[in-house]
């Protein structure tokens, strides 16, 4: 029963990706590219991403390429909390990725690293099920985010986020009796 859910589910989600010939890029369908920041313990590291926003370039992801940059990737953003249970397949993606699952404190909560799958069968392809919830997702090489030092609890940023990676504000000093001036009055400037 549960491969023929799957099988379902890998229709639904087929009938709404655009087929390109074989090794055509869909450079014209491409989502726009944002800067992204992981605020990682080794510092900032920085990428250039396309933006996955609607269901038909969700459904597309990194499919039928041949290569990404190492400083590119792909941000899956979500108007909802996703389920634990909704996952990511590698179904027709050709370079092993590694998906970082991001909630939504903008903290990634889980890494993972994915493998293309050789099957035409698209039920024979897994899921990789992030085990939290979450908010976005970021896909980029397959071994980047260790050789960064990128991990779980790191924050991420990107133009129109909520903006919680920022620094938390220094606090204001506090005056010190000899601070204050000797008569009581206060300073004219």
């Amino acid at each position: 029963m549960r491969r023929a859910w799957q099988w379902i589910g890998a229709l639904a989600l087929l009938s709404s990706v655009p087929v390109a010939g074989a090794g055509e890029e869909l450079e014209s369908e491409r989502p726009r590219t944002l800067p992204l920041v992981v605020h990682a313990a080794e510092g900032p590291q920085r990428f250039a991403v396309e933006v996955a926003r609607t269901l038909p370039e969700r459904s597309r992801g990194l499919m039928e390429r041949d290569h990404l940059d190492e400083d590119a990737g792909m941000l899956f953003l979500y108007r909802d909390l996703q389920s634990p249970r909704n996952g990511f397949w590698m179904y027709r993606t050709r370079i092993p990725l590694d998906i970082a699952f991001i909630g939504e404190d903008q903290r990634i909560a889980a890494v993972f690293t994915m493998w293309p799958c050789g099957s035409a069968n698209p039920a024979e392809c897994p899921v990789t099920y992030p085990g939290v919830p979450y908010r976005a997702a970021l896909e980029v090489n397959a071994g980047l985010f260790e050789a960064l030092g990128i991990a779980e609890g790191d924050c991420v940023s990107w133009p129109g986020s909520a903006g919680y990676c920022l620094p938390e504000p220094e606090p204001e000093p506090e005056s010190r009796a000899e601070d204050a001036p000797l008569d009581g009055a206060a300073l004219d400037e």
